[in-house]
């Protein structure tokens, strides 16, 4: 065949738009026209395939039937472009001529540049009629393996094709030598708890139960992938099944449990300490447990989680090879979120040193004399010393680092900090001083009394204006003296003096919203009710956008 022929712009529009008439009367002008093809490769066959014209392919045929084994640039022939398109009426015209194709070489066979057999790319494609009418014709095709060394088994289970799976199995399975070693994606169980298909799930577990045991290359089972992807009823199913699942470990020593704290699967963690309780006491190749992978991976819902469903008190202490507790962890890599819900268990104890001597609170204070040390931190070292304080009054512990006085400071985000902070704080104390002298609905010009001092909105509005501007004022006298020793400020004082700050703005808010509904409630009630619909969401739309970072610095 000429494939250096382009293709002329009548039969592209002919094969696109399947007008078997115009292919006819250009066949008759020239019988070699059907093998010119587009600069992508693809011959007038393919294009008919793509845009599902059963005749015109059906004449194409009748005119050279060795365009069904033609490829274009990517490896695709007719078939695949038909199943990648899902393009039944078509796949079936070729279809039938595959099956009475007389060479060695089948096209229900052939595989593209990907390692894809037609019957790989319908599945891929969610094509699930023409997959299971390239079924019919071949059943045995279900599980050749692409160059991914996935079957089409495999991809119809992760991409829930019910039917399709039901076919390979019930019409033929191949008992080949599964070898996990090359498996880049496991088995067809584990594909479809990787897709979260149930139903899927229950007809392999069901009819093939050989594969629960069988892992993909790095080790893993299918319930590594159900804690992994946080599908409850998958992990119920396989320990229903099997319960040594969750003790299993993967080519990195890792349990499920191990897994689904890695990845913050709140859900497969019940799940599975509801099962087997004391899965929680497994621990890596460096000897931490699920608490320690937690932590490490910075997911704090799992390690809530774990905290309200494991009991013991030894796994929340748990020392690595290390020495480090989970609160080690939590502290050293200033996960500090972690470490206060820790410290919040009244089963985890502050006072355990590691093989360097340290506990969690000096951990944390070796970052205090170098000034790395960021507002986060500070408020984490406090909480830490006092529970020492409080915990370890017989315990051995390293000494307590003091911050070094009156130094210095270079860090010039730090002093634009500063500087925000007290602007904001004076102009908070300066309009709320005037609103004082400028009562809602003004003054009785006789007895100088505010006229809707009785109400109690009015009230409302003078506690809220008070509370702002002496918040404020508190937060500009402390700023002043940052000065002299930032480092000590940093510590003690900025946490304060920000959330002062947010307290000032929210009693400001509440100023507004009863001083607009004292002066224009009275004449005309929906703007005011507008104005204090407003209001009330806006503290709602500013810790939406921060969540809980807003109580803290941001430094």
């Amino acid at each position: 065949m000429d494939s250096e022929r382009r293709m002329d712009p009548v039969l592209y529009k002919a094969a696109t738009q399947g007008k078997v008439s115009s292919l006819r009367q250009l066949v008759e002008n020239d019988p070699k026209i059907l093998s010119s093809t587009t600069p992508q490769l693809n011959m007038a066959l393919h294009l008919a395939a793509q845009n599902g014209h059963a005749d015109f392919a059906h004449e194409v045929l009748e005119k050279n039937e060795e365009l069904l084994v033609a490829r274009n640039a990517d490896g695709d022939t007719p078939l695949h472009l038909a199943a990648k398109a899902g393009t039944l009426e078509v796949a079936k015209e070729l279809i039938r001529h595959a099956k009475a194709w007389p060479h060695q070489k089948s096209p229900l066979i052939m595989t593209n540049k990907a390692g894809n057999n037609p019957l790989h790319e319908a599945v891929r494609h969610h094509r699930g009629s023409v997959a299971l009418a390239l079924l019919d014709a071949d059943p045995d095709r279900g599980h050749d393996l692409n160059d991914r060394m996935e079957s089409p088994l495999d991809m119809a289970s992760r991409e829930g094709l019910i039917h399709v799976v039901q076919r390979i199995i019930n019409d033929t399975w191949v008992d080949q030598e599964f070898l996990a070693s090359i498996s880049l994606s496991g088995t067809a169980l584990h594909q479809a708890v990787l897709g979260g298909h149930i139903r899927i799930v229950e007809i392999l577990l069901e009819k093939r139960p050989g594969l629960i045991d069988l892992t993909d290359s790095d080790g893993n089972n299918a319930l590594h992938y159900a804690a992994q992807k946080n599908h409850p009823r998958a992990v119920e199913m396989l320990l229903n099944k099997q319960t040594e699942l969750a003790y299993k470990r993967n080519n990195k020593n890792l349990s499920p449990l191990h897994v689904a704290a890695h990845y913050g699967s709140t859900e497969a963690i019940k799940s599975l300490l509801r099962h087997c309780p004391d899965v929680a006491e497994m621990v890596d190749s460096d000897g931490r447990n699920a608490f320690h992978a937690s932590i490490t991976n910075g997911k704090a819902n799992a390690l809530r989680c774990l905290l309200r469903h494991v009991r013991p008190a030894e796994l929340l202490n748990h020392v690595d090879k290390n020495g480090n507790t989970p609160l080690h962890l939590a502290a050293g890599m200033s996960r500090v979120y972690s470490a206060l819900l820790l410290l919040k268990d009244h089963r985890v104890k502050p006072c355990v040193r590691n093989n360097d001597g340290h506990t969690a609170r000096s951990l944390v204070e070796t970052k205090l004399t170098t000034g790395e040390m960021d507002a986060y931190e500070m408020y984490l070292w406090k909480q830490l010393k006092r529970q020492e304080s409080k915990k370890c009054r017989k315990e051995q512990l390293p000494p307590f680092a003091s911050y070094p006085s009156r130094r210095a400071t270079g860090d010039k985000y730090f002093e634009r900090i500063v500087e925000t902070y007290i602007l904001v704080a004076t102009l908070i104390a300066t309009v709320t001083f005037a609103a004082t002298f400028t009562m809602p609905g003004g003054y009785d010009q006789i007895k100088g009394i505010a006229l809707h001092s009785h109400k109690t909105a009015f009230k409302i509005f003078v506690i809220s204006n008070t509370v702002a501007m002496c918040s404020s004022i508190v937060v500009v006298f402390c700023f002043i003296w940052a000065w002299q020793d930032p480092v000590k400020f940093k510590v003690d004082q900025l946490l304060w003096g920000h959330r002062l700050t947010v307290l000032a703005c929210l009693a400001m808010l509440v100023s507004l919203m009863t001083a607009v509904y004292i002066t224009v409630a009275p004449t005309s009630r929906w703007p005011a009710y507008v104005v204090i619909a407003i209001g009330t969401s806006t503290p709602a739309v500013v810790f939406l956008i921060l969540g809980r970072e807003l109580i803290y610095v941001p430094l």
